[in-house]
């Protein structure tokens, strides 16, 4: 049984390590991490690209049993171990990870880019498809009264991504980046978009194997 009130305090304590200014140098590589699941299985699919022309270098995944069911606000508890392990397997670790998640754009100001960024000393950056809180003012979005994330439209009609920075790097940036890798006709940040297909084939791919 999980402690709530326990990894509340836990994520509190850790938010007052994140680094919201750009501490990296320059990016060469950029990669994008995203979750499929079977049952409780969390798998994770993680791509790597070069940021200048995002082309594909290196794709890992791993599988982890979830150890907690799905509560808005703890997502690192659940996707968080496959995330840290598929990235482990990286030959190429990318200067930017962007993670299928939110950073500082959160309750307690720890979203899960910003708990993968603090373990891993990465910069990374938060993209979230659904928003968790907060009020959108002509795409800034303000939570407590501080800007924490922008709304982004990357295709007419399409639904909004919600970006904020994780951790080592600026709102600004984090914003400039993610726009920088949007390749049409895709909504999703190229890195991200690859990711989320390799975890889907991945997924497939582990289902078929154990239908023989």
């Amino acid at each position: 049984m999980i402690d709530i009130n326990k990894i509340k305090e836990e994520q509190v304590k850790l938010a007052k390590k994140v680094i919201i200014s750009d501490a990296f140098d320059k990016i060469e590589t950029i990669a994008g991490v995203d979750q499929a699941f079977i049952g409780e299985d969390v798998i994770s699919g993680i791509a790597v690209c070069s940021y200048k022309e995002l082309m594909s270098i290196e794709k890992k995944y791993a599988v982890a049993r979830a150890k907690i069911p799905y509560i808005p606000g703890f997502l690192f508890y659940r996707e968080g171990p496959a995330i840290i392990e598929a990235f482990s397997k990286l030959e190429n670790k990318p200067d930017i990870l962007i993670v299928d998640g939110n950073g500082i754009l959160h309750p307690r100001r720890f979203g899960m880019a910003s708990h993968i960024g603090i373990l891993l000393d990465t910069a990374t950056i938060g993209v979230a498809k659904s928003l968790i809180g907060g009020e959108v003012k002509e795409g800034t979005i303000y939570m407590e009264k501080e800007a924490r994330g922008y709304e982004l439209r990357a295709r007419e009609h399409s639904k909004p991504i919600y970006v904020s920075p994780g951790h080592k790097i600026s709102l600004k940036t984090s914003m400039e980046i993610v726009k920088k890798c949007i390749k049409f006709p895709h909504k999703l940040p190229e890195p991200l978009h690859l990711a989320h297909r390799h975890a889907n084939k991945a997924k497939e791919d582990l289902e078929n194997a154990n239908a023989i």
